[in-house]
């Protein structure tokens, strides 16, 4: 079975091919700024290619990359009625989808409905569900919710302390993102732990330009850092996280609109905002080895709140088999995973400097010392391969 997966933003999309009898990447590619001066950076099999292209819609975008797929040069099948289906990514399913499912009339209205709840993700994800049943209109199509793997939060956790109302008739709540890739790290490390996901309990933490933590107890999500929109939680590369709500009111008094406080949090705070240079953390890695004070500060802070968010979920589960890092940052940063595992030595953790020398560049293991209480994995992540599983997993079954 061919799978192709999606992944529409408000002006890209990302795309690739799977080969699902041996999970292979047959191609991908990246096509940006659609309804503009349009890039499209395809890489296959039997070749690479970077040209500006003319996509003033989603729909002339994914046209586009169809054709890419079978040009006789960079191409890599023969028509496209070799895909057997699509798989998209969508960012809010709600509290109506809690699991990946078979696009029909039904589901395109559950996300546009969840649309008020994440403007900027799900009417792009719709775009492209849309423009791939007119392009494909007799391959069947998957949705998979960033949300649904955080859908078993229970209430005490999923819930704020607002007002009734504001949950009734609002849909206040916390709903949790990174989902995808929380539930493929959740699976991955059950398989290198040699337990089975229903008996593993794990810190999960996506660490990248954005970050999330999960708490799984027996292989269901039941604490997540993000909330109802993904600013909650852990400071990432430009937004905030966690942040005294009154700071917003107390920033309009002082003459910034609502759209410039937004702005600021969601986009100029975080490690740039702190270090004031960048918000790429082997920038600030860079700088504070050579003596930048604020760019030390804000690798300080994100260590300092990663490991206080672990020490939290530590708490409220029954066990802990290994805390698993996962993302950009999680996956290559030796020196920032060393920082945690040394925060984390109240909880018993002893890391291993040579294993943690030898993870990285898509590698998979133990970061911890044997004789460690606690034990840290890096586990890279592949949110397209988990949408790839759950088309197949989906088309199968039809």
């Amino acid at each position: 079975m061919k799978v192709f997966v999606v992944n529409c933003g408000s002006s890209s999309i990302k795309y690739q091919l799977f080969d699902m009898s041996d999970e292979s990447v047959l191609a991908k590619g990246l096509l940006e700024r659609v309804g503009g001066d349009a890039v499209l950076h395809h890489n296959g099999l039997p070749g690479r290619l970077g040209r500006d292209v003319d996509a003033p819609d989603h729909a002339a975008g994914l046209r586009l990359i169809l054709d890419i797929l079978v040009d006789p040069e960079v191409g890599v099948i023969g028509d496209t009625d070799e895909i057997d289906g699509v798989g998209h990514r969508v960012v809010h399913g709600g509290e109506q989808a809690t699991d990946s499912a078979m696009i029909d009339d039904g589901l395109i209205d559950i996300i546009k409905q969840n649309s008020e709840l994440a403007p900027l993700h799900n009417p792009p994800n719709l775009a492209g569900i849309q423009a791939a049943l007119e392009a494909m209109p007799n391959v069947p199509e998957v949705a998979v919710f960033d949300t649904a793997f955080l859908a078993t939060m229970p209430p005490k956790a999923h819930r704020y302390a607002v007002p009734e109302q504001w949950y009734a008739r609002h849909h206040v709540r916390k709903y949790g993102f990174h989902g995808t890739s929380h539930r493929y790290v959740t699976l991955r490390a059950a398989q290198l732990l040699g337990k089975r996901p229903r008996d593993v309990c794990l810190i999960t933490a996506h660490l990248g330009n954005g970050c999330s933590m999960t708490a799984v107890a027996s292989g269901k999500a039941v604490d997540h850092s993000m909330g109802m929109t993904p600013l909650e939680g852990l400071m990432m590369g430009t937004r905030c996280g966690d942040l005294d709500p009154a700071v917003f009111p107390y920033m309009l008094s002082r003459g910034m609109s609502a759209d410039q406080v937004e702005q600021a949090l969601n986009k100029l705070s975080g490690l740039l905002g702190v270090s004031g240079m960048s918000n790429d953390m082997r920038d600030l890695e860079r700088a504070a080895n050579a003596g930048d004070g604020r760019a030390k500060l804000a690798r300080d802070m994100f260590v300092y709140r990663v490991v206080k968010y672990i020490g939290s979920y530590y708490t409220i589960l029954p066990k802990v088999d290994a805390v698993v890092l996962t993302g950009g940052i999680g996956e290559n940063s030796r020196t920032i995973r060393q920082a945690i595992c040394e925060g984390l030595r109240p909880l018993g953790a002893v890391l291993d400097p040579a294993r943690n020398d030898e993870i990285g560049d898509g590698k998979a293991g133990a970061i911890t010392a044997e004789s460690s209480e606690l034990s840290l994995w890096v586990v890279p992540t592949n949110e397209e391969l988990m949408i790839a599983r759950d088309t197949q997993r989906l088309v199968a079954g039809l």
